[in-house]
């Protein structure tokens, strides 16, 4: 971890994991903000990807890896990290289920699952003001 980068203080982590959905800006060029889902495993925020079309916001991310999510009404800057963690990737398969797994949108919790959304497994990390 590069001394700009840090986890998420408590307080943070907790309004991330109470949160239904993350907006994020991806890419340090202007870019419009997506809402997407997030969770936090072992006090780490990690997000998927569920579309993979060309111009969607992990894609931005591979060649720019600097972004602003908005929780509520706080936001924060981030950079992300490409999860390899097979391990990790598990954990996070399970806390979509838990957290999103049921009712109408469960198929959707499902298909974060799969392993084309899982292989957008990222992380991310707070940069540090």
């Amino acid at each position: 971890m590069s001394p700009s980068t840090q986890r998420f203080d408590s307080e943070s982590l907790a309004a991330i994991d109470g949160s239904s959905y993350i907006y994020i800006k991806a890419g340090s060029k202007p870019h419009r903000a997506i809402v997407i889902w997030v969770v936090v495993v072992e006090r780490r925020v990690f997000v998927r990807s569920w579309s993979l079309k060309s111009r969607s916001w992990n894609r931005v991310l591979r060649e720019d890896p600097l972004a602003v999510i908005q929780v509520g009404k706080r936001k924060y800057r981030v950079r992300t990290v490409r999860t390899r963690s097979d391990r990790l990737k598990k954990l996070i398969d399970r806390a979509y289920m838990k957290k999103y797994g049921t009712g109408g949108i469960s198929r959707f919790a499902k298909d974060m699952s799969g392993s084309k959304s899982r292989a957008t497994t990222t992380e991310l990390l707070s940069l540090s003001k």
